[in-house]
């Protein structure tokens, strides 16, 4: 889930352009995704073990089950704990690579400053949102409104990036992709049964992730810094940041379920460190365009996970409304061949 800080981090380090972010952010983000560098296409770097499509298949499934291992981790502990636990989880893979492969962290006061804004927007903002959204409304909802991410981006791209030009196509996907959005809401019946707060949360931080990228790709592009070392770094920061407000607005838990806590771990570890790596090496190999695709994927998987493991209801608007979203999200990323 965008995401997402991989693709973003991606952008700022190499100037090629998670991830959504989870992220931290998606592969690339949705605005404006860039052409492929040298460094990006799948001729380059060290040929992999396992095929890139496998891969993307591993990381469809990590993010869209990461609604509901946030909806487990919420039935026990705070919503602002278990975006912490996520961070302190996902760092800590993160950082492990960074040793592994002996990268230096980002250096200069402008860029950490400028990291910070970005793991604020693209990490401890939309990571906590989902979180307390999730207290109200089922996961298979919170992973639809995570699929929105593009539709803002372009959005705010128009107003944002002035290289990034409207087309007739991409204008009729925005305009497709917010039809959806109605649709899965139910709109026609007066939103009635609808969670109007948890919802409103849930496309708050799908929101958060492209303002995020868009921050990136206007301050860090090109600053030459290691994607990796520079997602680590962002990463960290949002952790930092989840310390210091955790405590104000919490009680520390005087019991410590295991599953809830299990679900944290997996959460953070494996849905945002390790979900991070894959695809930092789908940007290398296959390029952002490609990588990106997995947005598409994930409230599918998101929604068969709730249906299937925690039984949440499913009405006929959901996936239909799902499927109108996907179309438009899709269209807005179609551009004009050079």
């Amino acid at each position: 889930m965008t995401t997402a800080a991989s693709t973003a981090a991606s952008t700022a380090g190499s100037a090629a352009a998670p991830s959504t972010a989870p992220t931290a952010a998606p592969a690339a983000a949705p605005t404006g995704a860039p052409s492929r560098s040298a460094a990006t296409r799948p001729s380059a770097g060290p040929r992999r073990a396992l095929d890139w499509r496998l891969r993307f298949g591993f990381l469809s499934l990590i993010w869209g089950f990461s609604f509901l291992l946030i909806k487990v981790g919420t039935e026990s502990y705070a919503p602002f704990q278990v975006t912490l636990g996520r961070l302190a989880f996902g760092t800590a893979v993160l950082a492990v690579a960074i040793a592994v492969k002996r990268e230096r962290l980002p250096r200069g006061a402008r860029t950490w400053a400028h990291l910070t804004v970005a793991a604020l927007l693209l990490n401890a903002v939309p990571f906590s949102l989902f979180a307390y959204a999730e207290l109200t409304i089922p996961s298979t909802l919170a992973g639809i409104c995570n699929a929105t991410s593009p539709l803002w981006g372009m959005a705010l791209s128009l107003v944002a990036l002035s290289e990034d030009r409207p087309t007739r196509v991409r204008v009729a996907g925005l305009g497709l992709g917010f039809l959806g959005v109605l649709t899965v809401l139910g709109a026609w019946q007066g939103f009635s049964g609808l969670d109007a707060r948890g919802t409103t949360l849930a496309l708050l931080a799908s929101l958060s992730y492209p303002i995020g990228w868009i921050y990136l790709r206007r301050t860090l592009a090109g600053s030459g810094g290691s994607p990796l070392s520079m997602t680590g770094a962002q990463l960290f920061l949002a952790t930092l940041q989840l310390g210091v407000v955790t405590p104000l607005f919490t009680t520390f838990p005087n019991r410590f379920p295991v599953l809830p806590l299990l679900a944290v771990a997996a959460l953070g570890a494996v849905g945002t460190g390790l979900a991070l790596l894959i695809q930092y090496g789908l940007v290398v190999e296959v390029g952002p365009t490609t990588a990106q695709m997995v947005t598409y994927f994930i409230p599918v998987i998101a929604t068969a996970a709730g249906v299937a493991l925690l039984g949440e209801s499913l009405t006929w608007s959901t996936p239909v409304g799902a499927v109108i979203v996907l179309a438009g999200a899709a269209l807005t990323q179609v551009r004009k061949r050079a």
